[in-house]
């Protein structure tokens, strides 16, 4: 009994029954207007009842099938041997009644085979070959004759029978190695993005590792100028000046401090199992703020495109970092002020950052974040690539465009479900 086991699960056998249960219809259809005008218009003796009762219960068996499979989630390859198993058992007897192998309508025991190679295991495979070719050497010596006194015409009739089914037969292996070798490609362009997406996370997971090292690392020198700005500031012999930029040096030292200890947190060992949720309106405008403080020299303004009370969102820090990216690449670009636009529907909430210099370069625009890009005057060439992997992991989307009126535009799409 081992070797009849087919208990094997598919992803894809779901789709191969629907298929399977479609193109049954179109050939039980096609041999019940065989059988009920053959007897008239070919002159040739059919015993109609017992053919019309195996559609019947055919038609009945498919039609209980296709019910099952409405509400079906998934389905086995056991339950797709079983569905060309029945195939090869409802045709054998249709042409046992109707001359046995000298039917040509025997040819029809070879799509089951086909689809069974192109679909199940090779052990269900070998199976339903053994039984199909059983079925055929059987019904060689076992089946009801058909009457035909006039050996011509029987001769022409079979022939014709013959390219009837060859052409039945062709187009329905044809129609289903093209849907198979379409769900193929299909998968297969699936799986190279999932490894195309494992390799940038594990990339991610490596500069985060180094990120972490560096924090750690860079907490010694910070602590050092701390120390040597607040020994510089109690100078009441410098200049007013003097003591003012060194009073913007204390500051920008103790924002380092704040960038060094949040990234050292993410991405360290300490993760939060329930951010906190605010409103993304106050959230971006909060940290919009934050940033200016970093880069007071950068200037933007926050525009709402939505009416109503803004969605909560969560506070996720990987969220904050790639918004953060997004609009120091905006402000390496040009000095003039940033458009941050925020918007939300029923669905989704948006982030437009739009700037107004010269645009994305080609490739840029090519590799959208995929990959990092070689280090430049502005920076390293990995931040695209980092805000896409956050934004991603969030369920969210990353499009880069450049709008017909000129500049940049940068456009964060995440669904309501984490806003």
């Amino acid at each position: 009994m081992r070797f009849f086991s087919c208990t094997a699960d598919g992803a894809d056998q779901l789709a191969t029954l629907r298929r399977l249960v479609t193109s049954r219809w179109a050939i039980l259809a096609g041999l019940a207007v065989l059988a009920a005008s053959a007897p008239g218009l070919l002159a040739i003796p059919l015993p109609q009842w017992p053919l019309f009762g195996v559609i019947a219960i055919a038609a009945v068996f498919n039609l209980l099938f296709h019910h099952r499979l409405q509400a079906a989630a998934g389905a086995t390859a056991g339950e797709l041997f079983s569905q060309l198993l029945f195939d090869i058992v409802a045709l054998s007897a249709l042409v046992f009644f109707s001359g046995g192998a000298t039917n040509p309508l025997i040819s029809l025991l070879l799509p089951p085979v086909a689809i069974a190679a192109l679909t199940l295991p090779p052990r269900c495979v070998l199976a339903i070959g053994a039984i199909a070719v059983a079925a055929y050497s059987l019904l060689l010596v076992v089946y009801v004759p058909l009457p035909m006194p006039d050996a011509t015409r029987a001769t022409q009739l079979h022939l014709v029978g013959m390219w009837l089914t060859f052409t039945v037969s062709a187009a329905m292996i044809a129609w289903f190695v093209v849907r198979m070798t379409r769900l193929i490609r299909t998968r297969d362009a699936e799986l190279a993005a999932a490894r195309e997406q494992a390799l940038r996370d594990e990339r991610v997971l490596a500069m985060g590792t180094l990120a972490a090292g560096a924090a750690h690392e860079l907490g010694t020198p910070l602590a050092t100028i701390s120390l040597l700005a607040g020994e510089l500031a109690a100078d009441t012999t410098l200049p007013a000046a003097v003591r003012e930029d060194i009073g913007l040096l204390r500051q920008q030292i103790g924002l380092c401090k704040e960038i060094i200890t949040g990234l050292s947190r993410r991405a360290g060992a300490e993760r939060l199992d329930s951010p906190p949720l605010q409103a993304a309106d106050r959230w971006l405008d909060n940290l919009r703020q934050h940033w200016h403080a970093v880069r007071p020299q950068a200037a933007s303004r926050l525009i709402i495109g939505a009416d109503g009370p803004a969605p909560a969102i969560v506070a996720d820090p990987r969220l904050e970092q790639a918004v953060l990216n997004l609009l120091n690449n905006a402000a390496n670009a040009t000095s003039q002020p940033l458009d941050i636009r925020l918007a939300w529907g029923s669905a989704s909430l948006c982030i437009d950052i739009r700037d107004h210099g010269p645009g994305f370069p080609a490739a840029v625009l090519e590799n959208a974040g995929l990959h990092g890009l070689p280090a430049h005057a502005g920076g390293s060439g990995i931040g695209l690539l980092l805000t896409r992997t956050a934004i991603e992991q969030l369920g969210g989307s990353l499009s880069l465009s450049n709008p017909d009126e000129g500049g940049a535009l940068a456009r964060l799409e995440l669904p309501r479900t984490n806003a």
